[in-house]
Order: C-alpha cells, then sequence, then structure tokens
C-alpha cells in the first residue's frame, strides 16, 4: 500500500484502465464486425484449402484491449466473431472460423472442384459476432464482401489429335512450304497444360519434317517412281510435356507431274461376242489440273478400216445382202464365190478369208473374162453398177475396174469403170442412133477416196444422160462431163472383162481410145489393168437402187453407242457420224461430260462377228475463258479386242448309199438324191463341272458340252463325182416353184447345181429333199457318186462333204423280175475288191451290143439266166431272214440291200449277219492292201460312211446311229 500510493500518478492511471475494461461488462453489443471488401483466392483443384488475399479475419469494436499492462484482460462475448455466411446459389465453399477472440477464419472447398468444368468462382461473405442475447437481438453482422476464386489446373489429360488419320497428296518434283497440318487438343482447362507446345515424326529416316503448330513439309524433293505412298507417325506433347494419348498415321501420296489427261483409261478392252453392249471406259475422267475450263470437246474413233470391207458386216454373198437389203430381182453377181456354175473367178487370187469376206485382189497382170449372156444391160434402159474397192495411190496410167469392149476387129470401148488419177470415171458410148449428136459420154469425180487404200463402197444409178454416185452411202456430183458421137453400128460382139480391158491389136483405134503396144503371143490381149482389191460388183437392170437399200448396204453391224444420263442429257451434246464409228461429245462440265464418256460403249450385233482388233483414239480440245486451248490434252488410244466366236459346225448327214431301178431313173420324177437330209449346226462351249456333292475336288474343273443353234446358210452346192453330166441322156432338176417359195435361187451345169439365198437350214432342207436325179439311157449306167456341201457367210463356215452314191439295179425282164434296191447300213466296214472297178464308167454301149458276135450272146444268156436264178434264190433266203428280224424291223426306216458289182454280177448273200460279214471284209482288205498297196479310184458304199465317221460324228448322233440297220430285200414289185 505503501508503494502504491508513493506513485500517485500510476495509480490515477490504473484507475482508469481498470475502469475502462470493466465497463463493456457493463455496455451493450453497440458495433458491427468489420472485414474486407474484397478477396481473391486461389484453389487447386483436387484440393480443398483456398489462399486468399488479404487473409479473412473480422473485426469487432465491442471487444476489449487485447493487451493491458500488469493487468489480467476479461473479453466479453460481444467482442467475439462466432462466424461467417457465404451467400450465393451451389457454392461449392464453405467459411470457417479458426479464432472467435481475433476473428481469423479460412475457406475451404466442401467438394472435389474440376478446373476443366468451372475455373473461376465469385460469391459474397459476411462475419457474424457473439453479442446475442437469450432472443438473439444482439448479434451484429458485417457487410457483404465480394470474393473471387480462381481453381488452379493440374497436368491431368493428354493429347488427342482431332483426326482419326490424316491425308494428302503431292506433285513429284516440288518442294511444299506445308502439305497438310495436324492438330491436337488438349481438355486441361489451364493456358499451360492445354496448349500443344510441340509436335514430332515418330517414323525414322522419312523426307519430312514439322514445326510447333502441326505443319508438315517435305524436306526434299519427292520421285513418283522411288516411292508412290508414305506413311508417317507423328505424335504431340503439351507444355506439361505429356504426350499424346494415340499417335496419328499420316498418308501422303505422291503423284506424277500433273500433265492433262484421260485417267482411269484401260487400253485392252475385251468383248465378248454375244453380249450387247459393252461399256469402253467405265470409270475414266479427264484431268485438267485445276485449270479454269470453260468447254470441252471429245472425239472417240472406233478403227475399223482394217476388218473386212470397213467394219464388221453381213459376210453373206453380195446377191444375198441385196435381197435382204430389198432390192428387187435382177441382180447379177459379177464377182461370186467360185462355184462349179459360177467358175470364172476360180484364177483370181483372193485374202484367203482374212477379211472374212469373199475379197479378190488384182495387182496389175491378173483379170476375168465375164461369161457371154451373163449381163445384158441395155444402156438405153437405167441399170445401177455397185462394187466394193480398196484401190491406193498408182500409176498415171488407167486402173479399169470393169469394161465391155468388141470382142474382135474393134477397140471401142461400150462402157467401162476406171481409176485414174484419183478420179472415178464412168465411160458410157451411146449405141447408134438416128441423131449422130454429141452426147455425154464420161462422168469425171474427183475423190480421195479413190486413193486411200480404204475400202469403199460405190453405187452408181445410171439414167440417160444422168448419173447419179454413191459413195459410203454419200451423194456425189461429177465435176466434169464430156461429150462424144454415138458408137457407130457394127455387128461386133463385145466382151465384158473385169480388172482390165480386153484389146484387139489387130483393129482400129476409136477417136477417143489408145491402142497399147503389141505383145508376143498374138494380137488379143488385155491392157489397163486395175492395182487393188474389189468385192461385191453388181449390176442391176432395169431399175436404181433407193437411198434406203443403199444405205443398207453399207450400214456396219458394228459401232459406238451411248446411253445418255437424265441428269446430264441437258449439259452434254453428242453426236454420230452416219456409221457410227465416230462420236463427238461436246459440253462445259467436266463432272457431266465424265458421266458421258463413262456410258459410251462398244455394240456389235453380228451372231458370228470378226475377231481381232478394233483401235479407238479419243482426240480432246480444251478451251479456257479466253476461248483459246489453254490445256492440251494428248490423244488417248486402246483397242477393243473381239473374242474368238463359238464357231458353229455344220453337219450333213442321211442315207448315203442306196440302189434304184433303172426304170425310176428313167421316169418323169427321176431319183430322190437326199430322201433323209439332215442339217444340223452345233457350237461347243466349255463349262464349269457340277461339283457340288462331292467331297474330293476334281482335276478337271470344265467339260466341253456340245449345243444345237439355228443361223442361217446361203449356198449348197450339189457336184458330181466323176465323169460330169451328160446333158443329153441325165440331168439334175428340183422344184423351181418350191425354190421361188423359199426365195431360193438355182443355178445348174454339167458339174451340177447350186441354191443360193439366204434362208434357215429347215428351208434348205426341204429344197433339197426336191433334188431329183433322172438319166435316160441307163443301160451303161451303173452308179452315180454326189456330192452335197452347204455354207453360210459366203464360204466362211462350211459343212462336212456329204456324198452319196446311187446305184442302177438292171433287170432281164422288167415285167417278171423286180427292180431291187439294197443299202448297206452306215457302219460297216469298207470293202476293197480285187476285181476291175467299173463304178462310174460305161460298161456297155448300144453300138457295141448291136454287132456282139453268136458266142458272145450264148455267154451272155448263160450268165443273164444264172443271175436270174440267184436272185430268186435270194428272194426265198430274205423272205426266211426276214421273219427272224420282224422286231427290228419295226422301226419304220427302210433299209436295203448291199450291192456288189466285183465279178459284174449281181451277187446277193442276204442270210449272213453283220458280224460275218464285216469279218470276212476286214480279211479282204487286209489281202487287198497288202497285195495292191494303194486304194481304188473308187469308193465303195462301206468306205465312204467309215470315212465321213471318221471326219464327223455327229451324222451318227443325229441319225440314231445306234439302230443296227439290217440287210432287206426290197420287194414291193416281185411276183410269185
Amino acid at each position: 500500500a505503501s508503494t502504491l500510493f508513493s506513485k500517485p500518478a500510476q495509480i490515477c492511471h490504473s484507475q482508469q484502465l481498470f475502469l475502462l475494461y470493466r465497463a463493456p461488462l457493463l455496455l451493450l453489443n453497440k458495433h458491427k464486425p468489420w472485414i474486407e471488401t474484397t478477396y481473391h483466392g486461389i484453389v487447386t483443384e483436387n484440393d480443398d484449402k483456398v489462399l486468399l488475399d488479404p487473409p479473412l479475419i473480422a473485426l469487432d469494436k465491442d471487444a476489449p484491449l487485447r493487451y493491458a499492462e500488469s493487468f489480467e484482460v476479461t473479453l466479453t462475448e460481444e467482442g467475439e466473431i462466432c462466424g461467417f455466411r457465404i451467400h450465393g446459389q451451389n457454392v461449392p465453399f464453405e467459411a470457417v472460423v479458426l479464432d472467435k477472440s481475433t476473428g481469423e477464419g479460412v475457406i475451404r472447398a466442401k467438394e472435389k472442384l474440376d478446373c476443366e468444368l468451372q475455373k473461376e468462382h465469385t460469391f459474397t461473405i459476411q462475419a457474424y459476432d457473439c453479442g446475442e442475447g437469450p432472443d438473439g437481438a444482439n448479434m451484429k453482422k458485417s457487410h457483404k464482401a465480394t470474393v473471387h476464386i480462381q481453381v488452379n489446373d493440374i497436368n491431368e489429360y493428354s493429347p488427342v489429335f482431332k483426326e482419326k488419320s490424316y491425308k494428302a497428296t503431292v506433285i513429284e518434283g516440288k518442294k511444299y512450304d506445308s502439305i497438310l497440318k495436324v492438330e491436337a487438343v488438349d481438355a486441361d482447362c489451364s493456358f499451360q497444360f492445354s496448349q500443344i507446345c510441340n509436335y514430332e515424326i515418330v517414323t525414322p529416316d522419312v523426307p519430312f519434317t514439322i514445326d510447333k503448330d502441326g505443319f508438315v513439309k517435305n524436306t526434299e524433293k519427292l520421285s513418283y517412281g522411288k516411292e508412290r505412298m508414305y506413311k508417317l507417325t507423328v505424335t504431340a506433347y503439351d507444355c506439361g510435356k505429356n504426350r499424346a494419348s494415340e499417335d496419328v498415321l499420316v498418308k501422303i501420296s505422291v503423284k506424277p507431274t500433273c500433265k492433262p489427261s484421260w485417267q482411269g483409261f484401260n487400253k485392252r478392252i475385251e468383248y465378248e461376242p454375244g453380249t450387247g453392249s459393252l461399256a469402253l471406259f467405265p470409270s475414266m475422267h479427264l484431268e485438267t489440273c485445276d485449270e479454269p475450263i470453260t468447254s470441252i470437246r471429245a472425239i472417240i474413233d472406233l478403227e475399223t478400216n482394217h476388218i473386212g470391207k470397213g467394219c464388221d458386216r453381213d459376210t453373206y454373198s453380195e446377191k444375198s445382202l441385196h435381197k435382204l437389203c430389198g432390192a428387187s430381182s435382177g441382180t447379177v453377181e459379177l464377182l461370186p464365190a467360185p462355184s462349179s456354175s459360177a467358175n470364172w473367178t476360180v484364177g483370181l487370187p483372193t485374202d484367203n478369208g482374212h477379211d472374212s469376206d469373199q475379197v479378190f485382189e488384182f495387182n496389175g497382170t491378173q483379170a476375168i473374162k465375164v461369161p457371154d449372156g451373163l449381163v445384158s444391160t441395155s444402156l438405153k434402159e437405167p441399170f445401177t453398177l455397185s462394187v466394193w474397192m480398196r484401190h491406193g495411190p498408182g500409176a498415171h496410167e488407167k486402173e479399169t475396174i470393169l469394161c465391155n469392149s468388141d470382142k474382135t476387129e474393134m477397140n471401142r470401148h461400150h462402157y467401162s469403170l476406171y481409176v485414174h488419177n484419183c478420179r472415178l470415171i464412168l465411160l458410157l458410148r451411146q449405141d447408134p442412133s438416128e441423131a449422130e449428136n454429141y452426147k455425154p459420154a464420161e462422168f469425171h469425180w474427183k475423190l480421195d477416196q479413190a486413193c486411200d487404200k480404204e475400202w469403199h463402197h460405190y453405187v452408181l444409178n445410171v439414167e440417160f444422160p444422168t448419173v447419179s454416185l454413191f459413195v459410203d452411202g454419200t451423194t456425189f456430183e461429177p465435176f466434169l462431163v464430156t461429150e462424144d458421137y454415138p458408137l457407130h453400128s457394127t455387128k461386133i460382139e463385145s466382151q465384158l472383162t473385169i480388172g482390165a480391158c480386153w484389146q484387139d491389136n489387130s483393129g482400129h483405134d476409136n477417136d477417143t481410145e489408145s491402142v497399147s503396144e503389141p505383145t508376143s503371143g498374138g494380137n488379143a490381149r488385155m491392157a489397163q489393168f486395175f492395182r487393188g482389191n474389189l468385192a461385191g460388183l453388181m449390176i442391176r437392170s432395169g431399175k436404181l437402187e433407193n437411198k434406203k437399200v443403199i444405205d443398207c448396204l453399207y450400214t456396219c453391224k458394228e459401232g459406238l453407242d451411248v446411253q445418255l444420263p437424265e441428269e446430264v442429257a441437258s449439259a452434254v451434246k453428242v453426236e454420230f457420224n452416219p456409221n457410227q464409228s465416230s462420236l463427238t461429245v461436246e459440253g462445259d462440265d467436266i463432272d457431266a461430260f465424265d458421266k458421258v464418256m463413262q456410258h459410251i460403249s462398244y455394240l456389235n450385233s453380228r451372231q458370228f462377228p470378226t475377231p481381232g482388233i478394233r483401235h479407238l483414239r479419243i482426240s480432246t480440245t480444251v478451251k479456257c475463258f479466253n476461248e483459246e486451248s489453254c490445256v492440251i490434252v494428248p490423244d488417248a488410244e486402246g483397242y477393243v479386242m473381239v473374242l474368238q466366236p463359238e464357231e458353229p459346225k455344220i453337219s450333213l448327214s442321211g442315207i448315203d448309199h442306196f440302189a434304184r431301178s433303172a426304170a425310176e431313173f428313167e421316169s418323169q420324177e427321176g431319183v430322190t438324191l437326199f430322201p433323209e437330209l439332215r442339217i444340223v449346226s452345233t457350237i461347243t462351249r466349255e463349262v464349269e463341272a457340277d461339283t457340288e456333292g462331292r467331297d474330293q475336288p476334281t482335276i478337271f474343273q470344265e467339260t466341253v458340252v456340245s449345243e444345237e443353234i439355228m443361223h442361217n446358210l446361203d449356198t449348197c452346192e450339189v457336184t458330181v463325182v466323176g465323169d460330169e453330166l451328160d446333158g443329153e441322156h441325165e440331168g439334175l432338176e428340183v422344184d423351181m416353184s418350191q425354190l421361188q417359195q423359199h426365195g431360193l435361187e438355182m443355178s445348174s451345169s454339167n458339174l451340177g447345181l447350186v441354191v443360193t439365198g439366204v434362208n434357215t437350214m429347215a428351208n434348205y432342207e426341204q429344197v433339197l429333199h426336191l433334188i431329183r436325179y433322172k438319166n435316160w439311157h441307163t443301160e451303161a449306167l451303173f452308179d452315180r457318186k454326189f456330192k452335197l456341201v452347204c455354207s453360210e457367210l459366203n464360204r466362211r463356215y462350211i459343212s462336212n462333204d456329204f456324198k452319196v452314191e446311187v446305184n442302177v439295179i438292171h433287170t432281164a425282164n422288167p415285167v417278171e423280175h423286180a427292180n431291187n434296191a439294197m443299202v448297206q447300213p452306215n457302219f460297216i466296214n469298207p470293202v476293197h475288191h480285187a476285181s476291175v472297178d467299173l463304178s462310174g464308167h460305161n460298161l456297155v454301149n448300144a453300138h457295141q451290143a448291136s454287132v456282139v458276135p453268136s458266142a458272145a450272146t450264148i455267154v451272155i444268156v448263160v450268165c443273164v439266166s444264172f443271175l436270174v436264178f440267184m436272185i430268186i434264190l435270194g428272194v426265198f433266203r430274205i423272205r426266211a431272214a426276214h421273219q427272224r428280224t420282224t422286231g427290228d424291223q419295226e422301226n419304220g426306216k427302210e433299209n436295203e440291200m448291199d450291192w456288189d458289182d466285183s465279178a459284174l454280177t449281181i451277187t446277193v448273200n442276204p442270210m449272213e449277219t453283220y458280224e460275218d460279214q464285216h469279218s470276212s471284209e476286214e480279211e479282204e482288205e487286209e489281202e487287198e492292201e497288202s497285195e495292191d498297196g494303194e486304194e481304188e479310184d473308187d469308193i465303195t458304199s462301206a468306205e465312204s460312211e467309215s470315212s465321213e465317221d471318221e471326219e464327223s460324228a455327229e451324222p451318227e448322233d443325229q441319225q440314231g446311229a445306234s439302230r443296227q440297220q439290217q440287210l432287206e430285200w426290197d420287194d414291193s414289185t416281185l411276183t410269185y
């Protein structure tokens, strides 16, 4: 106490402090807590602690002094901070008081934060003191402070490329600043971890590099020949050095230096006959190297000049083609295929069928004479002259195609067609008339076609004094017509020749004709030879060909075709030439143009087209905005390969050996040569073998099958084998009304007859069944042999040689004894007889028989009596054999007995079976071959059938060779 009071000033001051600390206990909660107005915080995702700036501290004026010197401080509830309250919706944070007396607190996350979902959070916060009474009325709260909290990112994601792969195309020989750009992204929210800081090419040793922005470029010039495509593996890194989860593949194609051209064009295109249209350019497109195009024009040429006469046409005879095209009768074919009735073209060289047509070659040394009377053309009435010609640049001399000149004494040319200096000239001299005035005599046409070494079709319609020329269906007017006097009247016959003019050196020249220098060997010779090829030379008298027929004769069976898609039909213009061998396409839209080109096709409508190559060429012109050719597109060239068609095999079959009585040959009807003829055409196909149901695979997967097809024939020729026909005693006849009814024509000679015209095989069968052989002088005839050959397409496909032998049965008393006919089965082997072969030769003629001595007459009578006895004996033996073989004869087939003329007698042994006869014939044949060492000139019936079997097996199949024919005696006229 003494110490306390000795210092009165200090005592007074202490009392004041004491009173201050004790005063709040006596006062109410008058002040609000105080906090900062704005706070900024940072929190790392996946963490809950928030770092605030400034720190979260609340102050309250109601709180006593915290430090009093040497005095104990007693706190009051009104001055303490009880809590913080956060305002806002879905705020993922909470505020916690760490010390009530100091007002210190923290903000922390209530849940896991994701920067990628929300990078920043903003809300408000208030502080509350503890000065609340029983009713809570004394609690004070601070103002609202704004809190901004940023969520810091962690590098939890790796880069991912936007595309699964990248592709680019570059042109060889060029260095690029940038070929393509690859791009990766990172899902992290922060700039650091979401940015791609680096790209890297993982594939080693490639001529490419990539920068930090993902641009790829080449480090050297690329070569298409070295590598056509590069494959690179590229990865990416973010700025946190995380590598991409998956690397990406980059493909870089190297193209050759861009040159405008047609792309996707196959040079070889195979065409299988009978398949219709074939698309030529199904995947073709035009590469223009990104030039601005305004128009495109393409010409597609199908070159078929080397095929036939300029393209694939029907190769029937020219006469048949005229008929098929609607030309009326009266057409005469001057260059027919060689045959028995048309043999004046036999000596002419041909192309051996290389053009699948009848083409004749003239090399400047060959010419032929047309038989007299074949052409009866009167120049006073209209006529048509047509020819196919291929002629190249020749000499400056006249080259005659057709010429009608004086046969003797003079050299006048009545009319002729010739080529001179690439001009086609028709000479037409008028016959004598009352008025000796000048008249048109020569018509000149200057034609490039006459010298271009290509096939062209020429038709001249002559209706004096006008002449119309059609070349390949197009009309040409003469550029020059010269006149001359008519010829003066003479009785000299004329000679029609082809390939040159017939001139008589001993005669005098006409004013307009020149005589060639004489040559050794005679006074008459050929001059003005033609050099080139001719085919289908025709003259038609009395009527002119119309344009429809001319176009039909020239029209090709093959060509180009196009089916325009509807969406491009209006955008592209398409034009054809007359024979559809050239096609022009024009347009300005490249896509539409490509679609049209892809629909162009090749079509060949022939049943058996000519195999070989057809060249294709596409010529293209491209224009740009300046209407000039800015892009040069080279021609695209290829070819269509027409494959070999399945060629038909024409087979003739029927009875090839029979005998008839002499009376039948001498009758009005004669003997039918081909009573049971059948014409069949087959083709051979390779098909895959049926292997279904087989456990083991077969080695041979293909098998050959033969199937019958129907098509037309155009010629059947019957020729006599051996001596020519004697017109006074024998001949071949056919019902002409039946021929005309079937639309066929017939020509005959002493060598046989020829039936011509395009018609079905069935109609040819019916007509050939009508051919009869008649002989009015059979006393000296024992047999006759004939050969039948049919063909199609002007002998392009030829049948087998079907040979028929007919024997004549002579009887001593035709009233009492039968004329018996015998047939040898077509499966009997050849039999050679050692006796002299008399078949086909006259044994006895009438003059010799009239002077036979009496002794010879007795011998003949004895022989004939013996013959009659053997015939009667044979009849009874045949009847006995006939009863045993009744079952085999129910098929209705008339089989006749074999004829044996080996000893000039008829020897019949019908009791022999086929097997006995066959074995005996083989033994006899072996003996004959060992003794003679060579075949006889004549062929017996067995030889004929055997040779047919070896050459072609189908006649036996088609006629039912399984039926074993038996020997049968025809006793229909025999009296018992």
